[in-house]
């Protein structure tokens, strides 16, 4: 007794024990809510348990960036529809930032129609729900678009129609794979090389020739290897057989309408965080930078940029994250993103529903800390230093 009153007569042994109080209480409903569900599923004669991923689907799917037929498991299935989430989110946050940026500048321009166009645009696409605008995109492409034998075509490799948006691309032959591996590696070296050459810039104040050489001597291994073993690839461009177009890249219309609705949508809401950040930067800055004789340019790259990134990035942050679930509402319109195939498909024809919203539910928050930990990193490297 006496330690159960020492507990409570300080403040620290309160807090402690409304803690502990807090954690068996949260234990407790987590053990209930699991034994009501597995007494309920074992009841109703389901089946529990993971062991269905390894089951042929039955289904093929129209957009895949990997091999995947009818004959393949749930957990092909389950790969395939978190890949065409992860194409849709990458391409539309990186759309999104580039409109956004160039729409919030405008809507600063000292122009007057460009910076009431750039309003009316915020206020268009802000204002209107995000599935409306996927379901507008999508009736425009499939209704004002032209069937494939009278598609759009630019220079004869790029063709647009009702089916879709087909691109040219290419074919890896043996030691296509290598090539690429030494290619990536290259760029991550050119990447450490450059970051050590401006270090030393602004230590020493002379520029190395780090750069240049690394560029040199990856050149020479590039075109040693081409003279000696080929080029490893093969053009594949796209062309009309039958009904429809076949070889290169193809992108189905679900997929082009909500890559421009989560694009144009997300946009809308970065216009407002550039505007504000670059309004947050003291009107003194444009004023010196002014007065040293930079051109706008420079100033807004070098001066003004730099410091409303530090207002741009938290808020900035939350739009990938909204724009990355918001891709779930690909299910409206068949896009096979993770949603549809998976906690859409997969669960009416196996009914393990808990099993499957669980990884539906694990996925996406591993894909938001995931986009948080990078933000958060490139917020840590241009967040100011104090001394």
């Amino acid at each position: 007794m006496k330690i159960i009153s020492s507990l409570w007569s300080s403040q620290n042994g309160r807090n402690l024990t409304v803690q502990i109080l807090m954690v068996a209480a949260f234990l407790g409903l987590v053990w209930w809510l699991v034994d009501n569900t597995i007494a309920n599923l074992a009841r109703q004669n389901v089946a529990t348990g993971f062991g269905f991923l390894d089951n042929n689907t039955g289904f093929d799917i129209n957009q895949k960036l990997i091999a995947y037929d009818e004959t393949s498991s749930y957990q092909r299935l389950l790969l395939v529809g978190l890949l065409n989430t992860a194409i849709v989110s990458v391409l539309g946050i990186f759309f999104a930032t580039v409109i956004g940026f160039m729409v919030g500048l405008a809507r600063l321009s000292d122009n007057w129609l460009v910076s009431k166009l750039a309003f009316l645009y915020v206020e268009i696409f802000r204002n209107l729900p995000l599935l409306i605008q996927i379901l507008f995109w999508y009736v425009l492409l499939i209704e004002i678009l032209p069937h494939p034998r009278k598609s759009l075509a630019l220079w004869e490799v790029f063709f647009l129609n009702n089916r879709g948006l087909y691109l040219p691309w290419f074919t890896t032959l043996p030691g296509g794979g290598f090539l690429l591996w030494a290619i990536g590696l290259f760029f991550g070296g050119w990447f450490l090389v450059a970051r050590e050459a401006r270090k030393m810039r602004e230590l020493t104040g002379r520029n190395r020739a780090y750069v240049r050489n690394y560029f040199i001597i990856g050149g020479v291994c590039l075109g040693g290897y081409l003279s000696l073993w080929g080029v490893p690839f093969e053009a594949n461009l796209p062309a009309l057989r039958g009904f429809n177009f076949r070889g290169g890249l193809s992108f189905t219309p679900e997929f082009v309408a909500l890559l421009i609705a989560l694009s144009l949508y997300t946009a809308s809401f970065i216009a407002e965080i550039v505007r504000a950040g670059i309004l947050s930067v003291s009107k003194g800055q444009f004023e010196a930078a002014k007065a040293l004789g930079l051109p706008t340019s420079v100033t807004m790259n070098k001066v003004i940029i730099p410091q409303a990134m530090r207002v741009i990035i938290p808020p900035l942050t939350s739009q990938y994250l909204n724009l990355a679930k918001n891709s779930s509402l690909a299910a409206a319109i068949a896009y096979p993103d993770l949603v549809s195939v998976f906690a859409g498909t997969a669960l009416n024809q196996t009914g393990q529903a808990v099993e499957i919203i669980f990884v539906t539910m694990s996925i996406y928050l591993f894909l938001s800390l995931f986009t948080s930990f990078v933000m958060n990193i490139y917020n840590a490297r241009v967040a100011l230093v104090e001394k």
